[in-house]
């Protein structure tokens, strides 16, 4: 049991890192985007032309990986029969790549028509660029595809460095892109430099670790092997489902269109936010869902209750924080980020806005990590599958309406709501399975609000009574960050144990710990 527990922990620490570069190199990535083209109608155009191909990965690789094709490579594995769970797997590959391949070509041919409705409120100018990126990036979900099927396997090995590095590949493909050929080929740059980067860190990569592994693949369309069956069946739910995790990224840019540069300025400040929700709630969801599924196997209910409200409290608490942190230091945060080539001093003022609405879910979005995967950990994928979809065309009034009420900032908080009543409905509906203490849970989230309001109140008198690079340069956007951050820090240490906010002391004791090794 030691070692397994060493291995789990070591797996652990692996993903979290991992998730943590990612989202680093992600935001990089943007403010590359920033830097080279600004927040302009180009950079709407780039972002948007992300739509379609991630709908189509959404559509044919929504359950194809952890969620449901793991469980099943696991059991050939465990029962060594290794060759059987490679004919398994040859099969998923050879019919989805084929499925896969037919949609790309079809939607290459209509492109032009699709993109004219989902993006008709961009200027034709934009729109023809939204087009030709598109094109260019459809190709790539073939990479994505492939490259999670030997991501599965080797999880199913407990083999995480390939994976871990593929998103890191990824994303340096694009800043590459952008950095070397921004001047000859323009935008384009950037939706090439994403094909190289899918291809060589998501497929290539994880191709090559999953082969000296020891998987072989042969092609094979015998669709009538019994496991392909039963891996559809629990895959079409994720595949024909919408959630609102996905699709409000997809629903922001079709209502922002109409406002040039909203859309970039949109995805600058999600990309901060989704840096606390990937620690917070993604890491550690996947950490969890191996013991979440080991105790349902065994029947223990009681104690997979536990340990959901236990995970979903401390994610949402360290969250919080996070979000605390972020709503009070906004401006100076993307003023020192991202000011700097193209993306001008007046861009500041809104994407620190949009940043401020967004940090207000980043609590409950963590939580939505833990309970989905509490859902798929007992083979549930209808349940919040259905939920999702119902919530995500619920929630399309609320989008319209706010965009109308109040603008862009209104979708930032429409966005908020979704989530809000996304995760409140997994959390209502996930006692029916296991018996989660969902009163423990608000208390825990409540008691971590009223720390980061405290915490984020003093940093936040810390640093207006310092100059904003904005005004007078980069290097006060570090003293005034600099400054009030050891403030929010201070407060935190100092109230974390008194306010019993369990999740900011388990980090502090484990930091502490390691201080004194």
């Amino acid at each position: 049991m030691t070692k397994k527990a060493q291995r789990l922990g070591a797996a652990t620490a692996i993903l979290v890192v991992a998730v943590a570069l990612s989202r680093v190199l992600g935001f990089l990535r943007d403010a590359v985007v920033a830097a080279l083209f600004g927040a302009s109608g180009k950079t709407d155009a780039f972002y948007a032309a992300f739509t379609i191909p991630d709908i189509l990965n959404y559509l044919v690789a929504g359950g194809t990986l952890s969620i449901t094709f793991i469980p099943i490579y696991t059991r050939y594995l465990t029962s060594n029969d290794e060759a059987e769970g490679n004919r398994v797997l040859s099969i998923i590959a050879t019919v989805m790549t084929v499925v896969l391949g037919v949609g790309i070509v079809v939607l290459e041919c209509i492109t032009p028509q699709v993109a004219a409705r989902y993006l008709h409120k961009l200027s034709p100018e934009d729109l023809q660029t939204a087009i030709s990126l598109t094109r260019i990036l459809l190709p790539a979900q073939i990479f994505f595809y492939l490259g999670g099927l030997c991501s599965a396997t080797l999880f199913a090995r407990h083999r995480f460095t390939a994976a871990a590095l593929a998103p890191l590949i990824y994303n340096f493909g694009t800043i590459a892109g952008g950095l070397l050929f921004g001047r000859r080929l323009g935008i384009a740059s950037l939706a090439w430099g994403s094909v190289a980067g899918a291809f060589v860190g998501p497929f290539l990569l994880q191709a090559i670790a999953a082969g000296r592994a020891g998987v072989r693949y042969r092609p094979s369309f015998a669709a009538r092997h019994p496991d392909f069956r039963a891996w559809l069946i629990l895959s079409v739910p994720l595949m024909i489902g919408v959630s609102l995790v996905t699709a409000d990224e997809w629903i922001l840019r079709y209502f922002a269109a109409a406002d040039l540069g909203a859309i970039s300025r949109l995805s600058y400040a999600r990309k901060l936010v989704l840096v606390p929700i990937a620690l917070a709630g993604q890491a550690v969801g996947q950490a969890s869902m191996p013991f979440f599924a080991r105790l349902y196997a065994e029947g223990k209910r009681d104690e997979l209750g536990a340990l959901v409200a236990q995970s979903a409290r401390r994610s949402a608490e360290v969250a919080m924080l996070a979000a605390c942190g972020m709503i009070a230091l906004s401006i100076p945060l993307i003023d020192l980020l991202f000011r700097r080539g193209h993306f001008r001093a007046e861009d500041v003022a809104p994407t620190a806005q949009y940043l401020s609405i967004f940090a207000l879910s980043v609590p409950v979005w963590a939580m939505q990590g833990i309970f989905s995967r509490a859902f798929y950990s007992t083979s549930d994928t209808r349940t919040p599958m259905i939920a999702g979809t119902l919530i995500t065309i619920g929630s399309l009034p609320i989008y319209y309406l706010a965009n109308r009420m109040f603008g862009v900032p209104g979708l930032v908080i429409a966005s908020d709501i979704g989530i809000i009543l996304h995760t409140a409905v997994l959390m209502i509906l996930l006692p029916r399975r296991v018996s989660c203490d969902r009163s423990a849970v608000l208390a825990g989230v409540a008691r971590a609000a009223i720390l980061g309001a405290l915490a984020g109140a003093a940093a936040w008198m810390v640093a207006r009574h310092l100059p904003v690079g904005a005004l007078a340069g980069h290097s006060l956007d570090l003293v005034q960050l600099g400054a009030a951050g050891l403030t929010f820090l201070s407060v935190v240490i100092a109230l974390a144990k008194p306010l019993k906010v369990e999740g900011v002391r388990l980090l502090l004791d484990r930091f502490s710990s390691l201080l004194y090794c």
